[in-house]
């Protein structure tokens, strides 16, 4: 937030001045995507708020590697049913 209101108050200066304001508008259109993508994350972190929450219990009480995986199948399964289809094929198999 902070690179996206310095950039939007250096572009004026620079222009005023008579140099280039690439690295401004430039520092606006990354913090820009970061912020949105930040933001997304977010938003997606609270909707699975519960399906990741039994996600962690069950981990908690997993004892055994082939436990674990049932876990993480457990909470792919259920996000599915809240995620639009092919969302989780599209993230890649990565587990939280």
């Amino acid at each position: 937030m902070f690179a996206i209101i310095a950039g939007a108050r250096a572009v004026p200066l620079l222009k005023g001045a008579g140099k280039p304001a690439g690295v401004a508008v430039g520092s606006i259109v990354v913090s820009s995507i970061a912020l949105t993508l930040s933001a997304l994350a977010t938003a997606t972190q609270l909707y699975l708020m519960d399906e990741y929450s039994a996600y962690q219990e069950c981990m908690k009480s997993a004892g055994t590697v082939s436990s674990q995986g049932d876990c993480f199948t457990q909470f792919r399964d259920a996000a599915q049913k809240k995620l639009p289809p092919d969302v989780l094929d599209v993230l890649g198999s990565v587990q939280p």
